[in-house]
């Protein structure tokens, strides 16, 4: 099934199931009022909702409504925990490459992972606002997982099966800001501000034989100013699977439902598929050239991160925002 919030009801938006072909909805009724409190209760509240998703892709249901990708709150407008790893080595190879460092062979075993911000989402077609260009603005396409209760110490099968749903996210980070907060050993803090989810988020079921291993096996696509940026394939070099990071994220704590965790940037050590964000291409220009030459985003400019079926059918809706001053 795929699930979505409207911009209505409150702060935590209004649940909704979305057909298959991202055209229409009915709420969640009687069932969930919000995402959240559906994760609260999954176990009831998800063969509910299946329930009410093929009534809905079987035409069965009078009360339905078009949708419009605008009047659309992130799936989670928040949530209580965001733990971004950066499970694809090639984009962490390269960027230390860049400023002439190796990669500790830990990083191989071990997964890298901040808690990020989450006490709110950006819509998935709503602005980037940015008070200030210089910070260096960048895209980051991802995939994430949202977890019911995970307890403490978890194996990685365990994890694996508490994970309920998946999505993208753009991990909007200010570049410009990351070297001084590395430098104090405690960031990320300023140079990570709030991202934007997709406009639905599905359950793995959703995905078919692309859902293998805990891992999502399609290219995820990404356009800058209408140009297509990249492509690489989301199952390939990922060094830990979603079950893995999840199961790092509770090793001594558990997680609450409704808890985010990302993938980290999609990269491939193939990069004629292109990048996810705008560091990685710089840091090849870096690599190949001695500098950069392409620049971090500017207001005006629009992304749009989307992932497509075998034939060719939108999953997830695509995140499509424009860079603004605050």
């Amino acid at each position: 099934m795929k699930l979505a919030s409207l911009k209505r009801g409150g702060r935590d938006g209004t649940l909704v199931v979305v057909n298959k072909a991202l055209t229409e909805y009915v709420v969640a009724a009687g069932i969930a009022d919000t995402l959240q409190q559906a994760l609260d209760d999954w176990a009831n509240s998800a063969p509910r909702l299946n329930a009410l998703s093929a009534q809905l892709n079987q035409q069965q249901i009078r009360d339905t409504w078009p949708l419009d990708l605008s009047k659309l709150a992130a799936p989670l407008p928040r949530a209580f925990e965001f733990l971004d790893g950066s499970a694809y080595l090639p984009h962490v190879e390269r960027v230390r490459k860049a400023r002439g460092a190796e990669v500790p062979e830990s990083f191989y075993s071990d997964p890298l992972m901040y808690q990020a911000t989450s006490a709110g989402f950006i819509g998935p077609t709503d602005d980037v606002q940015v008070s200030d260009e210089a910070y260096g603005i960048d895209l980051e396409a991802e995939i994430v997982v949202v977890t019911d209760d995970v307890a403490m110490a978890v194996s990685p099968e365990q994890a694996g099966e508490s994970i309920q749903l998946v999505g993208l996210v753009n991990d909007v980070s200010l570049r410009n800001l990351i070297p001084a907060e590395l430098t104090k050993g405690f960031g990320f803090l300023q140079s990570k501000p709030r991202s934007a989810l997709s406009p639905v988020m599905v359950t793995p079921d959703e995905l078919g034989d692309a859902w293998q291993g805990y891992k999502l096996h399609l290219p995820l696509v990404s356009h800058l100013n209408g140009e297509l940026f990249g492509r690489p394939e989301a199952g390939v070099d990922m060094q830990f699977s979603f079950a893995e990071l999840v199961a790092h994220a509770a090793k001594t704590r558990p997680l609450a439902a409704g808890t985010i965790v990302g993938s980290g940037t999609i990269a491939n050590q193939d990069t004629s598929l292109g990048a996810s964000c705008l560091a990685e291409k710089r840091m090849l220009e870096i690599i190949a050239e001695g500098k950069p030459s392409t620049p971090f985003l500017s207001f005006g400019d629009t992304v749009r991160i989307e992932m497509l079926d075998a034939q060719g059918h939108s999953i997830f809706g695509a995140i499509e925002q424009t860079m603004v001053q605050q």
